[in-house]
C-alpha cells in the first residue's frame, strides 16, 4: 500500500465521484482508476462497488477510509510539526553538566534575566551526546589547538572546609594528612569532583572515613556547612561558605585544583543562541575567578 494510493482512496472516498476526484488529484480519471484497481489488489478485497452511473464505499472501504483518515492527518501535520521542533529546538540551549552545576545554573540565571525568550535544557547523564554545551571537569586539562575556539578551561582551587573551632584557629592552610582520621562528607564515588578528590586523598596517602555522601552537591554543601565533618570545597562551582562555623582551608600538600572545561557542540541550523550562550559563560567564569581571588 503506497502513499499516493492511500490519498488517491481518500480522496475518491470523500467525493465517490471518479471525474470530480481525478479532477481534484490533477490526474487523468483512467490514471486514477488503475491506481484503485491496483490498491484493491494488493488488499485483496473491494473498496468501491458501482450504484448506478456512480460508485459507493463496500464495507470494507469504508473500514479502510475510517483507519486512514487519521493517519493521513497525521503523516499531513509532520512538516509542520518538524519545523516546530527545529524552531523550538533553536530557541533551547541543551546542557550536559557533569561539573560545576551550580555554578552554571547560576549562569543561566543571570543570562535569562535578558534573554526571557531562550529556553534551557540541563541534563546530568553521561550517556546523553544531543547537547549544545558539555561541562566537565579534569585535574589537568590541555586544550588542542583543533578545539581552542569551541573551548575553554577555567581553572579553581580546591580548599578544605573544616570546624572553625579552636582546632583550627588562625589556620589558613592545612595538609590532607593532618585531617586524615577526620569524618568526610563528600559526593559518591560515581561523581567526577568526588574521583578527583580521591586522587588527591591517594596521592597523600589518606584514605577518608567519610560519613556522609549524597549525588547532590548542594546536600553536601550544607552538611560541611552545618559542621557536621569536612570536606572538599571548589572555590569557584560552590562560592563562599557564608557560615561562620566553617571556615575554607587552602590545602598546601598535595596542591589541590581542577580544571572545568567547558565545550560547544555543534548539532543546530542556527548556533547563534548557543555561541551567544558559551560566550557569556566563559566571561561569567572569569568574572567569578577574578571577584572569588579578591575576596581572599
Amino acid at each position: 500500500m503506497e502513499l499516493t494510493q492511500i490519498r488517491y482512496f481518500l480522496e475518491l472516498a470523500r467525493t465517490e465521484h471518479m471525474t470530480k476526484s481525478a479532477e481534484t488529484l490533477h490526474i487523468a480519471q483512467p490514471a486514477l482508476s488503475q491506481a484503485i484497481k491496483r490498491l484493491e489488489e494488493s488488499v485483496g478485497v473491494p473498496l468501491f462497488a458501482p450504484k448506478g452511473r456512480g460508485i459507493v464505499l463496500t464495507e470494507y472501504g469504508r473500514y479502510l477510509q475510517n483507519k486512514l483518515e487519521p493517519v493521513m492527518e497525521q503523516i499531513d501535520a509532520l512538516p509542520g510539526e518538524l519545523q516546530m521542533m527545529a524552531k523550538l529546538s533553536n530557541e533551547t540551549i541543551h546542557l550536559s553538566v557533569l561539573a560545576a552545576s551550580a555554578l552554571v545554573t547560576e549562569a543561566v540565571i543571570d543570562y535569562k534575566y535578558n534573554r526571557r525568550d531562550l529556553n534551557f535544557q540541563l541534563i546530568q547523564n553521561e550517556g546523553q551526546d544531543l547537547f549544545d554545551i558539555e561541562v566537565t571537569t579534569s585535574m589537568f586539562y590541555q586544550v588542542n589547538r583543533e578545539q581552542a575556539k569551541n573551548q575553554f578551561v577555567c581553572t579553581e582551587k580546591i580548599y578544605l572546609a573544616v570546624p572553625n573551632n579552636e582546632r583550627f584557629a588562625g589556620r589558613t592552610g592545612i595538609t590532607l594528612r593532618e585531617v586524615k582520621d577526620e569524618g568526610f562528607i563528600s559526593l559518591i564515588g560515581s561523581k567526577q569532583f568526588r574521583y578527583i578528590c580521591d586522587r588527591f586523598c591517594r596521592h597523600a596517602g589518606v584514605h577518608p572515613r567519610i560519613i556522609f555522601e549524597s549525588d547532590n552537591p548542594t546536600a553536601v554543601r550544607n552538611m560541611i556547612a552545618a559542621n557536621l565533618g569536612v570536606g572538599f570545597w571548589p572555590e569557584l562551582s560552590w562560592g563562599q561558605v557564608d557560615h561562620e562555623k566553617v571556615k575554607l582551608l587552602e590545602i598546601t600538600d598535595p596542591v589541590c585544583k581542577r580544571d572545568i572545561v567547558v565545550t560547544r557542540h555543534y548539532n543546530k541550523t542556527d548556533s547563534r543562541n548557543v555561541d551567544d550562550f558559551f560566550e557569556f559563560l566563559r566571561c561569567f567564569c572569569e568574572e567569578r575567578r577574578a571577584r572569588t581571588r579578591n575576596e581572599k
